[in-house]
């Protein structure tokens, strides 16, 4: 059972930065990693793909956070990170962990909450103008 606890979100003003962290736990190491973020507004259930990772350190991005957010995995910590620079206000969201066999599918989509494996419990991120 993998189990997944993200942390580093907080309110930051436009241009400014942010690293998300999540903990992970369980067996993931056939699994893509990744980030994912709900936009007030969104469906409750939706959240959109924004970066993705696998486990040979392949990265894939939506095209919306390309050069601004970058998707790293430390597996001897068992931790993923999304750091994240420029910040606008239309990242304000609240991002998700995930792992699931098909998540590099969704990057730069929507996907309903209950077709990926895992998620975390969320983290806020407010970016103020």
């Amino acid at each position: 059972q993998v189990q997944l606890a993200e942390s580093g979100g907080g309110s930051v003003q436009a241009g400014g930065s942010l690293r998300l962290s999540c903990e992970v736990s369980g067996y993931t190491s056939r699994y893509y990693m990744g980030w994912f973020r709900h936009i007030e507004g969104m469906s409750a259930d939706d959240r959109e793909g924004v970066a993705v990772i696998d486990s040979t350190g392949a990265t894939y991005y939506a095209d919306s956070v390309k050069g601004r957010f970058t998707i790293s995995q430390d597996m001897n910590k068992n931790a993923l990170y999304l750091q994240i620079v420029n910040l606008k206000p239309e990242d304000t969201a609240t991002y998700y962990c995930a792992a699931d066999p098909n998540l590099r599918l969704w990057v730069g989509h929507n996907i309903a909450r209950p077709a990926v494996y895992a998620w975390g419990q969320g983290t806020l991120v407010t970016v103020s103008s």
